[in-house]
């Protein structure tokens, strides 16, 4: 049970940094502006289709990895 407790830390870290690389890459613009959302709004509306809807969904699960992951490091350490 010590090494899953002390393993958690390096588990987060890990799973930030392939959130990171997951949203990072599902940027369609490839100028500066849009990155931060500057992007032109007719092309606001359309549907996901094969590595970009992958990436979006792995992006969800990993976050939600990421979350469950911190409350267990909090619940553990804590005890």
């Amino acid at each position: 049970m010590e090494a899953f407790i002390s393993s958690l830390p390096y588990a987060e870290i890990i799973l930030s940094i392939l959130l990171v690389i997951g949203i990072v890459l599902q940027q369609r613009g490839s100028t500066l502006g849009g990155a931060f959302g500057g992007d032109n709004f007719a092309s606001t509306f359309y549907k996901r289709r094969g590595a970009e809807k992958f990436l979006f969904y792995m992006s969800i699960g990993i976050a939600i990895l990421l979350v469950l992951a911190a409350i267990l490091n909090f619940l553990l350490a804590g005890s």
